[in-house]
């Protein structure tokens, strides 16, 4: 995949075409609209960006390098494999509103890559950047010996299905703001069983007592 290189200007449009996108759908708004909402025009979209399709994508670039920068700051320190997962959670579940706004636009590029061929760019995008950033945190801790892991490339993709499965259903609670946390933590704990991190000692939840905790 070739990185698409954003001076300021276009990191500044790319913020806030991201937000109108992530709200009110990016496949429910014509490039005059993103452009009318995002505060500019949308010769300026088209000299930047070429096309809708290369907005998107360079959208999507952007929301993920943010998200790799916090996973790179909040693993500095990180010891023992619950500590690191636990920082990996923290860099992920930043917060409701957050997270519902990246998780709507993802699902819409999604179905885009789904319906049209030649968004394929999108699909590599995301296994370089998520699956490489996985395997990468997995590698280093299954070298520490905190990971009990065989083959690297699998457990990143069945980590990268259980952090994203994770956030779908909770897109669709009702009280998605308030069970934001709890998502958080038994997203953790799923991952740590996934990784063999030694769990001794730590409370195990069942399902009745997650439930509960949901009420």
């Amino acid at each position: 995949m070739v990185a698409i290189t954003l001076g300021t200007r276009e990191t500044e449009i790319v913020r806030s075409a991201y937000r109108v996108m992530a709200r009110r759908g990016s496949h429910r708004l014509s490039l005059q609209e993103i452009a009318d909402e995002a505060g500019v025009s949308k010769g300026l979209l088209l000299y930047h960006f070429g096309s809708k399709d290369k907005l998107l994508l360079a959208a999507m670039q952007w929301a993920l390098s943010r998200t790799a920068e916090r996973i790179r700051r909040k693993l500095e320190g990180a010891g023992g494999g619950s500590e690191v997962i636990g920082a990996l959670m923290d860099a992920v579940f930043v917060g409701p509103e957050a997270n519902r706004d990246f998780y709507l636009f993802y699902v819409d590029l999604v179905e885009h890559l789904a319906r049209v061929p030649s968004f394929a760019t999108l699909s590599e995008m995301l296994k370089e950047v998520i699956n490489g950033h996985y395997a990468e945190i997995i590698a280093v801790g299954r070298d520490q010996g905190v990971f009990e892991v065989v083959d690297v490339e699998l457990a990143a993709r069945h980590m990268r299905a259980l952090i994203e499965g994770t956030f779908l259903q909770w897109l669709q609670a009702p009280d998605w703001r308030r069970t934001h946390r709890q998502w958080r933590n038994d997203c953790q704990e799923a991952l740590e069983t996934l990784l063999g991190v030694n769990r001794r000692g730590r409370p195990v939840l069942t399902h009745q007592t997650r439930v509960q905790t949901r009420v």
